[in-house]
């Protein structure tokens, strides 16, 4: 049985979901999931469908050419077809953090993740001992102010050698350069605290404290180029009092930002975002 994945959106008009799904039927393809979503502020529709092909002849790259033909076309739609089998490849970048990059690589060895990591890039190299520990292999490439052109051409090669589809930032303390930024649109994944910009700086959990915050947050978002400010997959919080001190707060806000980057990896991989004028929608 083959699985496709179709995400979909253009200008809301009549008829989408009749032509889209009565296209499924033709070709002999069963429609298991569909969800669809109208920004009627900006007047854009968005949907997301999983089908299945029992025939044998089934061939994904016609399956594209006629929906482009006798779909995109005429409906103007940006969209994309992907096999639901396939697994993205993932690279992920680390600085010396190690808490994300440890449940990443725990998810992933027991299969919670449809993604292959084949690469883990870093500025340092502390980590180096971890991705032995999961047979991943790891790229010490300097990144400084003094360094930057060379190191960006370096994380360019490594991930086209090992074609990587997105980047993860698990704690990554850089900032990402604007010709990988551009390279990977909407396909870098960053996780922080929720501080921002409230608590900036390099210790935010104490700003936090001393202010006598009652909540904490992560937030998971794509990278553009303005800091921190890209359009947001998944967010979380929890509750905090008086009597949590700076070490509970630290930990509480570990433990959200691995659980959140998570489920953004999860969304992402599984097909099951999509970006429009800096948002995001999220399918369940």
């Amino acid at each position: 049985m083959n699985k496709i994945v179709i995400l979909i959106h253009c200008r809301d008009q009549k008829g989408i979901i009749a032509a889209v799904t009565n296209y499924i039927a033709s070709i002999e393809g069963n429609i298991i999931y569909l969800d669809q979503h109208v920004d009627s502020d900006q007047d854009v529709f968005f949907m997301r469908l999983e089908c299945e092909f029992a025939k044998d002849d089934f061939n994904l790259d016609n399956i594209k050419n006629n929906f482009q033909q006798n779909l995109a076309n005429p409906f103007s739609m940006s969209w994309s077809v992907q096999l639901q089998e396939r697994k993205p490849r993932m690279a992920i970048f680390v600085s010396k953090y190690d808490h994300c990059l440890y449940d990443i690589l725990s998810r992933y060895s027991t299969g919670e993740l449809h993604v292959e990591i084949p690469i883990i890039i870093s500025n340092h190299n502390d980590l180096h001992s971890v991705a032995e520990r999961f047979s991943i292999p790891y790229h010490y490439i300097p990144f400084t102010k003094e360094s930057k052109e060379t190191g960006e051409k370096a994380q360019i090669a490594v991930l086209q050698k090992y074609q990587i589809d997105f980047i993860v930032l698990a704690r990554y303390m850089q900032i990402i350069t604007p010709n990988l930024i551009e390279l990977y649109k909407n396909k870098i994944i960053n996780i922080h605290h929720s501080f921002l910009p409230a608590f900036p700086g390099a210790k935010p959990y104490h700003s936090a404290f001393n202010r006598g915050v009652k909540i904490i947050g992560a937030t998971s978002h794509y990278v553009t180029e303005e800091l921190d400010e890209g359009p947001i997959i998944e967010q979380d919080i929890t509750r905090v009092t008086h009597s949590h001190s700076i070490e509970d707060f630290i930990m509480k806000g570990k433990d959200l930002e691995r659980i959140v980057l998570a489920r953004a990896i999860k969304l992402h991989s599984e097909r099951k975002t999509m970006v429009y004028n800096n948002r995001t929608v999220v399918f369940s």
